[in-house]
């Protein structure tokens, strides 16, 4: 630990400066033997005393003295201690480390005074330390005063715009540098890198790779990995692969870049064997890395890989902090298994508010709108207070669950906690107001809205219009949305169907037709289901499969079997010119459909059947999945866009609320 020899002058006459230096000294003086050799060479305290070297330890730097002044500057002050520019180094570096601000401007005041305040030093030191207090213009102020600076003056500035959303200043800055010839290090990179990538700037960033091949640092592994992140932010993946391989010394910071930047772009199976081979070559994985691949298994919803992956972070030992805790919640929670994400958010070491949000959010999605309500509650009682997403989190669940009185007391409680509600908070309303039927009440809260609807809400109330075959308000939600978005092909889609189930097809035809025209694409429904860690994916009317036959023959094997317990197929789901026998079998090869008979072939039997979609599943589809999970006596987990599905025994966990 790093001490500080205080000298004490000699001769000092003022006795109440002597008095309030004696207590002090005996707090920090590292043996008592050091206050007796004071006391007893002064002698009496209204005495002259002689010279003295006490010891102040650098935990006590920011110790204060009795009058609230920082007890080094009240020495100084005082003529007790002699300064000098290592010290308002030392005392720069502590307010950094603590992230104390005041501390540190009230030193930087004291050192503007002395003799030292042209020292490149602790002027780089002051930079650092208002950039990492997240203080730029006080930063920039320090490097545009000083008289001289060095590459560690450029360095430490680019560094705090880089960490504190200033991307565009740091490379601007960077380009100065360069001009007034100073030669970039590995820091300087890796801050400029990390700015290029922020600014999702691959042009920018190919610059930049060309300057650190210049000046030799495309193989220095800081630099190499920041170019990894680099290209990995703005989605070259390609290339952030090339960089990685050409790397002769890797690093755990570089195999995270690169599995983090594969897991943005949902690219999880890519994240979990690039893990793998992280594993085998003997690197340790950190929080980062399992985040990352969390992340990356929830994006496509792959649990057995998860799981996986969860066990090996176990066996590492590494604590289960929020901010992994919440990623693996947030991974079981979208592949299917809330039981599981109760279960890691009991066992976190902290819950913060992300995790409250993230298990409200995992109660919402799974359509559990009265455990979300149970979780909101506890949330108030004992964890942190709740923010804007909470209440989403909130509002979603009720409005999914029907909970309509519930959902309006919450969005009024968002004033008590002085939280201005925001276009996601309306549009969840809207959606609340329209699925319990109150679609003149919905209309008139849309009307009311202190902020300009958007193509959102129109969304909400047409999605409802469609539940309640609602023809008049339906076609007027469905013009706002038309201009305001024109080329979303949902809406189109929406209004096709409500005019198809009024029975006015050639309207449900011109829709298409404008669709045509317009340019409008509808897109291709997919599902897709993991059987021992691969994926496979299905289309409606998939003969592409290898078991395509097999398929088929189970799908109608079930769908006799589900006829015979009371399924009676919904046609008015398959919007073709077509006769009821010929729209009746194309209801009959949805995707999920088959993803479902794939699964029944390919898995254990009594195992849970997860199946993703892409798009909201059809009535008809979620009227089948109920009846089939009857008859095959499993249970059949089903996640559209909008939520999960939990079939078993003949029903859903959304309640046919949907």
């Amino acid at each position: 630990m790093m001490t500080r020899a205080i000298h004490m002058k000699k001769y000092v006459t003022n006795p109440s400066i002597f008095n309030s230096i004696i207590p002090i000294a005996r707090q920090f003086s590292s043996t008592s033997s050091a206050v007796s050799a004071l006391e007893s060479e002064t002698g009496p305290v209204h005495k002259r005393f002689g010279s003295f070297i006490g010891v102040i330890q650098d935990k006590d730097l920011l110790k204060k003295a009795p009058n609230g002044e920082l007890l080094v500057l009240y020495l100084i002050d005082n003529g007790a201690m002699d300064p000098d520019a290592t010290l308002y180094n030392q005392l720069l570096k502590k307010c950094t480390e603590w992230k104390r601000l005041k501390e540190g401007k009230v030193v930087h005041e004291h050192f503007l005074r002395s003799r030292f305040r042209h020292y490149i030093v602790p002027n780089n030191t002051l930079i650092n330390m208002y950039a990492k207090c997240e203080s730029m213009d006080d930063a920039r102020m320090v490097f545009d005063e000083m008289p001289e600076r060095d590459m560690v003056s450029w360095t430490a500035l680019i560094t705090g715009y880089s960490q504190n959303e200033g991307a565009e200043e740091a490379l601007v800055l960077f380009c100065e540098m360069l001009r007034f010839r100073f030669m970039p290090n590995q820091f300087t990179f890796g801050s400029v890198l990390k700015a290029s990538g922020a600014l999702d700037s691959g042009g920018t960033g190919r610059q930049l790779h060309g300057s650190c091949v210049k000046f030799g640092y495309e193989e220095n592994v800081y630099v190499g990995s920041a170019l990894v992140d680099m290209y990995a932010r703005c989605g070259l993946m390609d290339e952030a692969k090339i960089v990685f391989d050409k790397l002769s010394c890797k690093n755990e910071v570089s195999w995270n870049a690169l599995i983090a930047g594969h897991a943005r772009k949902s690219e999880g199976e890519i994240a979990v064997k690039l893990f793998s081979e992280m594993n085998r070559g003997g690197f340790q994985p950190t929080h980062f890395t399992f985040s990352s691949v969390y992340a990356a298994c929830a994006s496509i919803g792959a649990l057995e890989p998860g799981k996986w992956v969860h066990v090996h972070m176990i066996k590492s030992g590494l604590e289960l902090i929020a901010f992994i805790g919440n990623t693996l919640l947030d991974m079981y929670a979208k592949s299917g298994s809330i039981d599981d994400a109760r279960k890691v958010f009991d066992r976190l070491v902290q819950k913060d508010v992300v995790s409250w949000n993230s298990m409200l959010t995992a109660y919402a999605q799974h359509g559990l709108g009265k455990e979300t309500v149970e979780c909101f509650e506890e949330m108030r009682r004992i964890g942190p207070e709740p923010n804007e997403v909470t209440f989403l989190c909130a509002l979603t669940a009720c409005s999914h669950a029907g909970l309509l009185d519930k959902g309006m007391h919450y969005f009024e409680l968002m004033k008590k906690f002085k939280i201005e509600p925001n276009i996601s908070h309306y549009v969840t309303i809207v959606d609340l107001l329209g699925r319990s039927g109150h679609l003149d009440r919905a209309e008139k809260f849309i009307n009311e809205m202190p902020i300009q609807p958007n193509a959102a809400v129109w969304k909400a109330l047409l999605g409802a219009c469609r539940m309640h075959k609602n023809l008049e308000l339906g076609v007027y939600a469905a013009e706002r949305v038309f201009e305001l978005d024109p080329y979303d092909s949902g809406p189109h889609i929406l209004l096709s169907n409500i005019y198809a189930s009024a029975g006015r097809r050639s309207d449900a035809a011109k829709v298409r037709k404008m669709m045509n025209e317009g340019g409008v694409k509808k897109e291709p429904a997919c599902s897709w289901v993991e059987i021992e860690n691969a994926v496979h994916m299905f289309v409606a009317n998939d003969d592409a499969h290898p078991q395509r036959e097999e398929i088929r023959n189970m799908w109608e094997k079930i769908t006799d079997k589900i006829k015979e317990i009371g399924y009676v197929p919904d046609t008015s789901h398959v919007l073709w010119f077509t006769d009821q026998q010929e729209r009746e079998e194309r209801l009959q090869y949805h995707s999920e459909r088959l993803a479902l008979a794939f699964a029944l072939l390919n898995s254990p039997p009594g195992s849970p059947i997860r199946i993703k979609k892409n798009i909201r599943v059809c009535g008809d589809c979620h009227t089948a999945f109920k009846f089939a999970s009857k008859v095959v006596n499993r249970e059949i987990i089903l996640r559209d866009t909008n939520r999960f599905h939990h079939f078993h025994n003949g029903s859903c966990s959304c309640g046919d609320y949907w």
